[in-house]
């Protein structure tokens, strides 16, 4: 084998799945068709639940660093223009606040780190920093992927780099190689769904002045977001640098965005428009998420529109799942169904969340249809027009922008690895309720010496923990996983909140912290739990 791990495709979604895989002491090969990270607007928010995962292998402050200023309001705007007073807005706390919020909500219903505003263009020369970085890891930039080829052994795949081809031979390869995959169509695997939804373009623009003239007399003040109320469908997106702004918009051409941008800021600033493309709205899901070795995760297996935020996050929540289950497959104690679990449960989650990106749109749509010429004008019907609108946003805008329940509530229903029962909590878009149900993320939880639970938890292997001064015999868990050559770490959490939250004696986790099985006292055959656990 030339490396365990080829990972085609430099996005945040290879470029985290190579770094957290590097940790986990696994060689892999991130290659990428591109030269270099382009300065190109896509993704700009990491949600809470990103956040976490991203906090697990020490990276959260460095992008909370590189991303927006902890104190800039992320409030989001409904205007005619930013010269008019605004039709709508709705406040959502800075970082800064979002952060004091959660070191003082310990019921488990908030996260351990809050969204982060941060442009894709600003992570992706972070992650390929630190993944340059790391012994395990070899990046290498402009090298195309041509063609593979696998059997029971491993993967030979073809590539191309300074007009030399070579081949690979991996273990096992990962396509993250974006929503024209050329892994996926070589394995002639289908996406399916609601394509061409609505065709739009969007622009990347400096302005250095624009964000320091918010406020500006009537207009709105400083956000994160301004949808003009118009029949273009006109979004104004602030980056995380306060000077670049992303405009999206059905105008004819490239030339007209131009002229888009100033009728949306409504007033004289000076600006460059850095590039343009057209792009489409869909709402697409891979048939499979798997082929033999070969895996594909991010755009490459689920297209989300970008109402929610839903995309990027959805995609590194695909390698924090699949990395593990690599690793522990490499190692040797992973059996059949450790691997196999990935496309269950990852496929379920890319399909709840289209969901809930076609129930977000849905809801954008709804109030931009109650647009009328008129909105400008001073008469009853002017003033009525834009009121009515404003209402029907107050309530289908917020669909956009408070996802909660999707980012942190998403549980793995009938997993091969997890201990589920029938029933569970409901899967809610909109909001989050605390669970330790079979499937679920572990809730985040402050101890008494004020440090996270989250944190305790090491990132190799399983943990039991055992909660308020309990006495439950924990060895038989312990031994079953210990026999499949697992590594497990039995944590006794005296803290009765933790218990409290938690509401069981026992919790097993996975190395990714979600919930394997839970019980007041040992199960009665503890090798069935640690033979499902470990995909045996």
């Amino acid at each position: 084998m030339d490396t365990q791990v080829l990972i085609v495709g430099a996005g945040p979604v290879g470029l985290t799945l190579a770094i957290d895989l590097g940790k986990r002491g696994v060689k892999c090969t991130l290659i990428e068709q591109k030269d270099a990270p382009q300065f190109l607007p896509k993704m700009e928010r990491a949600n809470a639940r990103t956040m976490e995962m991203y906090r697990r292998i020490g990276l959260a402050d460095k992008i909370r660093e590189a991303g927006l200023r902890g104190d800039c309001p992320m409030d989001v705007y409904v205007v005619l223009s930013l010269a008019e007073p605004p039709l709508l807005r709705l406040r959502y706390p800075s970082v800064d606040e979002a952060k004091a919020d959660c070191r003082v909500t310990n019921d488990g219903s908030g996260p351990l780190e809050p969204y982060q505003l941060v442009s894709q263009y600003t992570v992706e020369p972070l992650l390929k920093s630190v993944a340059e970085s790391l012994p395990n890891v070899n990046v290498r930039f402009g090298t195309e992927f041509v063609s593979l080829e696998q059997n029971e052994q491993g993967v030979t795949a073809t590539v191309k780099s300074g007009g030399k081809t070579e081949t690979i031979r991996c273990a096992y390869l990962v396509g993250c190689d974006g929503g024209n995959s050329p892994v996926r169509k070589q394995l002639g695997i289908k996406l399916r769904g609601e394509g061409g939804l609505m065709e739009l373009r969007q622009a990347l623009y400096r302005c250095d002045e624009l964000y320091d003239r918010l406020p500006r007399g009537n207009g709105p003040g400083r956000g994160r977001h301004y949808h003009v109320a118009d029949d273009k469908a006109t979004f104004l997106i602030m980056q995380d640098s306060t000077v670049h702004w992303t405009l999206h918009a059905t105008v004819g051409s490239d030339e007209e965005m131009k002229g888009q941008f100033e009728k949306a800021v409504g007033f004289p600033v000076k600006y460059e428009m850095l590039s343009c493309s057209p792009w489409r709205q869909n709402l697409l899901l891979a048939d499979r998420y798997r082929d033999g070795r070969v895996f594909l995760a991010g755009d490459a297996v689920h297209l989300v529109i970008p109402t929610g935020g839903l995309g990027m996050n959805t995609g590194v929540g695909d390698a924090f799942d699949l990395s593990w289950k690599l690793a522990a497959t490499l190692q040797g104690w992973g059996g059949p169904n450790i691997l196999g679990s990935y496309e269950h449960e990852r496929r379920q989650i890319g399909e709840r969340n289209i969901g809930a990106s076609r129930y977000a749109s849905i809801g954008r749509r709804k109030w931009r249809s109650m647009y009328r010429s008129n909105m400008r004008e001073s008469t009853p019907e002017g003033r009525q027009n834009r009121e009515m609108l404003a209402a029907v946003a107050d309530v289908e805008q917020r669909k956009t922008n408070e996802m909660i329940g999707a980012e942190m509530g998403y549980r793995y229903v009938d997993s091969p690895i997890i201990m589920d029962i029938p029933g569970g909590p409901e899967h809610l878009f909109r909001e989050y309720v605390p669970t330790t149900w079979p499937g679920a993320r572990l809730p985040h939880v402050w101890l008494d010496d004020g440090t996270a639970m989250q944190d305790r938890i090491p990132a190799e292997g399983y943990t039991l923990l055992r909660l308020g001064k309990t006495r439950a015999e924990a060895g038989g868990i312990e031994k079953a996983l210990k026999s499949f050559g697992a590594p497990v770490t039995v944590m006794d959490v005296p803290d009765q909140i933790a218990r409290e939250i938690y509401g069981f004696d026992l919790v097993l986790l996975r190395p990714d912290m979600h919930v394997v099985w839970r019980g007041n006292a040992a199960p009665d055959d503890a090798g069935i739990v640690g033979a499902v656990a470990t995909g045996h």
